[in-house]
């Protein structure tokens, strides 16, 4: 069948109606949705996982955070994040709280774990810090003093933010550890 003049703008007004009217309501039930972020207090700020400095738009209504996303207006990010970055809401606002509460103990050879108090542990943790570091301590190497201990080293993880990397760097210093490193750095 051959299409006409005609029937060509038939077919052209037919499809521009059907493409405005349904635009139209679509953008009209769209604006009756809910909006999540009605009343709430935006504020920007830093993403504290890493040295990068992307920029965040907290939205907080009654105390609690709502929302995060990037902001489009800082310099370094405009708008986009990265996985951790993204997952900041997740940590904020967590409704499965799976996180271990106390600390769970398995002594050598035994096949149960049990739980033990934070003081205990971390009295035990220290303990075996201090065994290590004063079994392989090195003052000195040949007439250069050193004061370092090859017997630990640190691993950061992905979780912690830059604050705590530099924390966990300054103690691991102050030990004499020589066996530093951050999985940012991997």
């Amino acid at each position: 069948m051959p299409l006409t003049r005609r029937d060509f703008l038939k077919l052209s007004g037919v499809t521009a109606a059907g493409a405005f009217l349904g635009g139209v309501s679509f953008l009209t039930g769209c604006k009756s949705m809910p909006d999540k972020l009605r009343g709430t207090k935006e504020s920007t700020t830093i993403c504290p996982f890493c040295g990068v400095g992307c920029g965040l738009i907290v939205s907080v209504r009654d105390g609690k955070v709502v929302n995060i996303e990037g902001d489009p207006d800082h310099p370094i990010n405009q708008g986009s994040l990265c996985s951790k970055g993204s997952a900041l809401h997740q940590i904020a606002v967590n409704p499965i709280n799976k996180r271990l509460t106390k600390v769970q103990y398995r002594a050598p050879y035994a096949t149960e774990w049990k739980e033990i108090a934070w003081k205990d542990a971390i009295a035990m943790i220290a303990e075996r810090v201090k065994k290590t570091r004063d079994a392989t301590f090195q003052q000195k190497e040949g007439a250069v003093t050193v004061n370092r201990t090859a017997g630990i080293a640190s691993m950061g993880g992905a979780a912690l933010d830059s604050e705590e990397c530099y924390a966990l760097s300054k103690m691991d210093r102050l030990l004499g550890l020589t066996y530093i490193e951050h999985q940012a750095r991997i």
